[in-house]
């Protein structure tokens, strides 16, 4: 039996608008996003269940100021891995709920870790969490003061 390919979706340039204005605003209605792409409200249905449905667009959420969590403490943090154990510690730094976004990078450090918490105990908890991580070999971490 052949073994079935399924190609990956990639979206064009009205499914990258229509991403670009949903960035802006998720909650934009489909008139308000026909109008302003100058498409057809069915036309943006469709392409949206389309984004939707290939995983390109995993959900919507809301966006708040930066001061809205004004006593939150965030910070970056830059570790490295040890050898082949990437998707291991990848697999436990996502289990950090306080982690709200992971990503990979090139250079000195493996992965950069984008942290917010509530109080100085719990961010002093979440970096001896992190250090502990069996392939975990070092890291670093800055906390972000202001946005300027």
């Amino acid at each position: 039996m052949p073994i079935m390919h399924i190609a990956k979706f990639i979206p064009d340039e009205l499914d990258r608008r229509i991403i670009s204005h949903l960035r802006v605003d998720g909650r934009a209605s489909l008139a308000k996003l026909a109008e302003a792409l100058g498409v057809a409200r069915g036309t943006v249905q469709n392409r949206l269940d389309r984004l939707i449905e290939t995983g390109t667009l995993l959900g919507f959420t809301v966006r708040v100021r930066e001061d809205y969590e004004e006593q939150a403490i965030r910070a970056v943090m830059l570790v490295e891995v040890i050898g082949k154990s990437t998707t291991q510690v990848i697999k436990r730094l996502r289990g950090i709920a306080e982690i709200r976004t992971l990503h990979t990078t090139n250079g000195n450090w493996d992965l950069v870790a984008d942290i917010q918490v509530a109080n100085l105990s719990e961010f002093d908890r979440i970096l001896r969490e992190v250090r502990m991580i069996d392939g975990v070999a070092n890291s670093e971490t800055s906390l972000l003061l202001s946005t300027v």
